[in-house]
């Protein structure tokens, strides 16, 4: 298990990561809404990572069967490991790369909302208190991880009497 796992799982991370890496500098270029719409598409596919990790090791390790459990239990490690390496990217990227764009991605959404200067305030004192804080991804990636891995689980679970689709 740890084998599929960690591959999966480092393909997943290296996918978002390499997007994060590509796609945020020119975040000004293409426009905040854009970049989100191109975050999530990243984030969603290499959530499927995870489906085609849970199906290796049905496939490899379990001889073709596979409990929900054990699938979900592969799927979740392959999920962390995921959102492990997209944690990490982004720290390095927004503290040694780019430090103004958490307060940038704030003020856009206050002004997008069409909110007070009092609340960009307010928005603004929350991000520093967010920057203070590691993992301030992972409620991002975690749960489209979290519903692959669910689904996968649910899919591919295959008992030994049934048949093949």
């Amino acid at each position: 298990m740890k084998k599929t796992v960690l591959a999966f799982g480092l393909i997943s991370g290296a996918i978002s990561a390499a997007m994060m890496l590509v796609a945020i500098p020119f975040v000004d270029k293409v426009g905040w809404e854009k970049g989100e719409i191109l975050g999530y598409t990243t984030i969603v596919l290499s959530a499927l990572m995870v489906f085609f990790g849970v199906r290796s090791y049905r496939e490899n390790v379990g001889g073709g069967r596979l409990t929900f459990g054990r699938g979900f239990a592969v799927g979740i490690l392959i999920t962390l490991i995921s959102s492990a390496c997209y944690v990490g990217t982004s720290e390095i990227v927004y503290y040694k790369f780019m430090p103004g764009f958490a307060e940038k991605y704030a003020a856009h959404m206050v002004e997008a909302s069409g909110a007070s200067q009092q609340k960009l305030d307010e928005t603004r004192a929350v991000q520093a208190d967010v920057r203070q804080s590691s993992g301030q991804c992972g409620p991002d990636v975690f749960p489209i991880g979290l519903a692959f891995t669910l689904l996968s689980a649910g899919i591919l679970r295959k008992q030994a009497g049934q048949m093949s689709s």
